[in-house]
């Protein structure tokens, strides 16, 4: 019996088979969340399954929650109850805090993100050179994710660049160690790693988990796939669901391997094909059909709608990206009142963030709302970052990343060396780095000299935490002096716009600095309108960067994205820039540390692909789909001379539609009032 009608023949077989692995390969808009969430209400309203032993895994909160909202419309509140619905590295911190004694960690260690990683890098490497740091920064995180440790790396390291990140390796992971701290690829490695060495460990979770689902399979890298074995165990009761054509995170260590790899390892595994596309016209399908047939197959499969042929698909040849930028503006501006509908159903993307400066400039000409998939937040801004560390610090004195960041910035005479000695005590003692300070036994690790610098740090903190008013230990009460003039004092005493001054030039120093300013000002603004001390403030500041990470509600306002970053969503219309060699497939400098020998392999996949990127970016168009390539593009101060990508060739598009040709000539005048005919079109 199916849990809700009007599944179509392969989504029920789907959701109905239980009796081994199973692969879904789920095309583009084919309905593959629908198929995870009403196989999770058939596992637990039909089969008897305890809602505490299923377990799915996705990638993104966003898709976690999705998918969440969905179960919850399916089944009654109570059969739900200890559902885990969550990704990797979610499961991966449970696991981990769960069993950390079997890590070397103490249940409360801290979780670094990628600005704190890289400055441990950039301590160990000690160079300022940004390319460098996140080239050894990505070969360890390439390195964890394919499971493998500082001793194969040693070993595996051909390139200048990787025999670079391996020396480093071994002393990056010691200082993990030492602060009690895991990073981002730990949080799959270290349970995967516990699993593989302990079996009582493995049996445990094993029994926990007694049907596993996973999203967007194809995105899984070597340690997820090995996690993912670990916990399903000899009973094998999983069902995949993933889509080789989408496979687009090779640079980050997913293996598009890995959907082949489960027909090795699992040899009765069911094979069920979702072809039915539900999001695009005919028109648009055959065109990615069409691009995707180029490359090799792991698994054949053809999508197909019943939406009908739709809108022809147009090709634009553009003079350059100036005037790519301003006729995209114009057309979706007319576009919008022909067509009547709403700004936020269009997108325009893009392979490359530095594409979007000028597309946002052609924007706000026309005074066109947009929003911005992949910018930076104001809150993930360096300085920004820096002075909330010290506020997690004063509200928390046990956030051991909080510490880090704010006891070395600005520098105050506490190194590398200290900080790892102390961090060794503290994991000894299994207690924050910040208690760790005040105890007499760490007089052993450090020397006067080390300790007089780290206790002053220490000291000034406690005295903010008093003013702010702390009582007893960890019972933060009403302020006791106002939000703001604590802030102001901690701005100034911390000298903050001296170092910034002394470490950058000017104008950049300068530029930091007023987000600063900005940042106290709506501080100190909340603080006043709410009546809030520093501990409330702190509270909200964390839950409005949560927030804004995951905002769900959709503004009217068209949507600039990168291809990678527009995976899994969709839009009626959809207008595609830089379709041009060299920008789609994109052709970048990093092959240069390639050995020799494998750089015609790697050419190779690299533009197998950026096709795979180019079949996302058709499939995320409903109705219309509008490409443009430019004769020249501007590149720093020069205009380099392009040509239109091979994939609009690979399309089958016989002779394209060209829309609205080439603008160079025209003069603003005559642009707005084309804008305006345009515009005053009976309709």
């Amino acid at each position: 019996m199916s849990v809700m009608p009007g599944m179509n023949p392969a989504q029920r077989e789907a959701v109905h088979y239980l009796d081994g692995p199973c692969l879904v390969l789920a095309g583009a808009g084919s309905g593959k969340t629908r198929v995870i969430t009403q196989k999770i209400a058939y596992l637990l309203r039909e089969c008897g399954y305890s809602a505490r032993n299923v377990v799915a895994l996705t990638f993104t909160n966003k898709a976690a929650r999705e998918m969440a909202d969905r179960v919850s419309a399916l089944v009654d509140k109570s059969l739900a109850r200890g559902l885990t619905i969550s990704t990797f590295h979610s499961l991966g911190v449970r696991i981990l805090r769960e069993e950390a004694k079997y890590a070397g960690l103490k249940p409360q260690f801290s979780i670094l993100d990628a600005e704190d990683t890289l400055a441990i890098v950039q301590d160990l490497l000690a160079t300022t050179d940004r390319g460098r740091l996140r080239s050894v920064q990505q070969s360890i995180s390439l390195w964890k994710n394919g499971l493998i440790g500082p001793d194969e790396a040693d070993r595996v390291a051909a390139s200048p660049g990787e025999v670079e990140a391996a020396k480093i390796y071994r002393s990056y992971d010691a200082t993990l160690v030492a602060y009690q701290a895991v990073d981002f690829d730990d949080l799959i490695a270290r349970p995967a790693k516990i699993f593989a060495e302990h079996a009582e460990v493995r049996e445990k979770w094993q029994n926990r988990v007694r049907y596993l689902l996973v999203d967007e399979y194809q995105d899984t890298n070597a340690c997820q796939y090995r996690l993912v074995q670990w916990l399903t165990g000899p009973r094998a009761l999983f069902t995949a669901v993933g889509d080789d054509d989408q496979a687009i995170y090779a640079w980050r260590g997913a293996t598009i391997e890995n959907l082949a790899k489960l027909t090795d390892d699992y040899p009765g595994i069911k094979l069920i094909k979702l072809e039915q596309n539900y999001r695009s016209s005919q028109r648009i399908l055959a065109a990615a059909n069409e691009v995707i047939s180029k490359n090799p197959k792991i698994f054949e499969k053809k999508l197909w709608s019943e939406h009908g042929m739709g809108d022809p698909i147009t090709v634009s040849e553009m003079h350059d990206d100036e005037a790519e930028a301003e006729s995209v503006a114009m057309k979706i501006s007319a576009a919008r009142f022909e067509k009547r509908v709403t700004w936020k159903d269009f997108a325009i993307l893009y392979r490359g963030n530095h594409q979007a400066r000028i597309v946002e400039q052609a924007m706000r000409n026309l005074r066109i709302p947009y929003t911005i998939s992949g910018g930076q937040s104001f809150f993930d801004k360096a300085e920004i970052r820096d002075i909330l560390s010290y506020l997690r610090l004063i509200a928390n004195e046990d956030d051991d990343p909080a510490f880090i960041r704010a006891a070395t910035t600005p520098r105050r005479g506490i190194g590398q060396a200290t900080l790892q000695a102390l961090g060794q005590y503290a994991g000894e003692r299994h207690i924050s780095l910040f208690a760790a300070l005040f105890e007499s036994g760490v007089e052993a690790k450090l020397g006067a000299r080390q300790l007089e610098p780290l206790r002053t740090f220490g000291e000034f903190i406690s005295r903010i935490q008093f003013r702010a008013g702390r009582g007893e230990p960890g019972k933060p009460v009403r302020a006791a002096e106002p939000a703001g003039v604590i802030l102001d004092e901690l701005v100034r005493a911390i000298d903050y716009e001296r170092f910034l001054y002394d470490t950058l030039d000017e104008k950049p120093a300068q530029t930091r600095w007023q987000n600063v300013l900005e940042l106290v000002d709506w501080l100190k603004r909340k603080a006043e309108e709410d009546s809030m001390g520093l501990f409330d403030l702190v509270q909200h500041v964390a839950l409005v960067t949560m927030l804004e990470r995951g905002d769900d509600e959709e503004p009217d306002a068209v949507k600039l994205s990168t291809l990678h970053a527009s995976k899994g969503l969709e839009y009626p219309h959809v207008y595609l820039l830089g379709v041009e060699e060299g920008l789609l497939p994109h052709m970048g400098r990093d092959d240069e540390d390639i050995d020799p020998d494998r750089a015609a392999e790697a050419l190779v996949q690299r533009v197998q692909e950026e096709r795979r990127l180019m079949y996302v970016g058709i499939t995320r168009a409903q109705r219309s789909l509008h490409l443009s390539w430019c004769k020249k593009r501007r590149r720093a101060r020069e205009f380099v001379v392009r040509e239109p990508s091979r994939f609009i060739g690979e399309m089958g598009l016989g002779d394209p539609v060209h829309a609205g040709g080439d603008t160079q000539a025209i003069s603003p005048k005559a642009r707005l009032d084309m804008l305006k005919s345009l515009l005053n079109k009976p309709g």
